[in-house]
């Protein structure tokens, strides 16, 4: 219920200039309780539309992703983003955007308190584990931080304009669904 109430009180945020160019608020999607939390930069057109993450052509390659190695928005991960309403044009979101939403990013996280983050894409990877983080470079590895496990992968959109990366992103979700069955209380 709280993340509930939480998602009423962000539907209104006005904290960034984003709200006047957005359609809807994209809190978040997926089970409150899950030990798996993905993260994205932000909203597309698709996503700003329907008012949920990843639902356009890169959220499809995402759920193929999720499917290979039995996890779903439905039954066992959530899925947000850094900043919850779209940047125009699909621009990366500016730092004062990010710095205005990353309060209702980490009191998601405070909520669901997932034990593996997985970062999708350099925005996301850099906020959450480190301005110099490099996903060309550690994609797939797993890094420790204060109890959490964060792992960053390419963005599925990346991967739709470079198709050559597929292969790492699938080893990258093998290695997850290892180090889920080596942490997580649950198998799925």
């Amino acid at each position: 219920m709280e993340l509930e109430n939480l998602r009423q009180e962000c539907l209104n945020c006005r904290r960034c200039s984003l709200c006047d160019t957005r359609t809807n608020v994209v809190f978040g999607q997926g089970v409150p309780t899950a030990e798996v939390m993905f993260v994205g930069e932000g909203p597309g057109a698709s996503e700003d539309e329907q008012g949920l993450p990843f639902v356009g052509r890169s959220g499809q390659l995402l759920d193929h992703y999720l499917e290979a190695v039995d996890l779903s928005r439905d039954t066992n991960i959530y899925i947000a983003n850094i900043v919850k309403c779209r940047p125009p044009q699909n621009r990366d979101p500016l730092p004062e955007e990010s710095t205005a939403c990353m309060p209702w990013l980490r009191r998601q996280f405070q909520l669901i308190r997932p034990k593996i983050v997985v970062c999708l894409g350099r925005i996301a990877a850099q906020q959450m584990m480190g301005p110099t983080f490099s996903v060309s470079r550690d994609h797939g590895k797993f890094f420790e931080k204060q109890g959490t496990l964060f792992m960053a992968t390419y963005h599925p959109a990346a991967l739709l304009r470079y198709p050559i990366n597929k292969p790492a992103v699938f080893g990258d979700f093998v290695a997850l669904r290892e180090k889920i069955t080596q942490v997580c209380d649950h198998t799925y």
